[in-house]
């Protein structure tokens, strides 16, 4: 027997994923369709209920700078751990930092 993982992209994300009772329901349309600029510091925060452009949960909070927009997405450049990784992520997955 080998020892193979599986499962798949959102693989032991039951409570990470999660949205409380009063979160749940449709979303804004404003948060879907936001828009930022190039150098912007923003926020990447899941939202489970849209699975487009979603990024590996691992980044969940973590706190990155706009590169540049492809298509619908954004490029996010963070920093994880000691390497700097750029992230395709949709902007309903994404907040601003001040």
């Amino acid at each position: 027997m080998t020892g193979k993982r599986i499962g798949g992209y959102r693989r032991r994300t039951r409570y990470k994923l999660g949205k409380s009772v009063r979160n749940k329901g449709k979303i804004s349309l404003t948060n879907y369709f936001q828009s930022y600029k190039e150098g912007d510091k923003v926020k990447l925060s899941l939202e489970p209920s849209i699975q487009k452009g979603i990024f590996l949960p691992r980044y969940n909070g973590k706190v990155g700078v706009v590169v540049n927009k492809v298509g619908e997405c954004y490029n996010v450049s963070i920093n994880d751990i000691k390497k700097e990784k750029v992230v395709l992520v949709h902007p309903i997955h994404l907040s601003r930092q001040l």
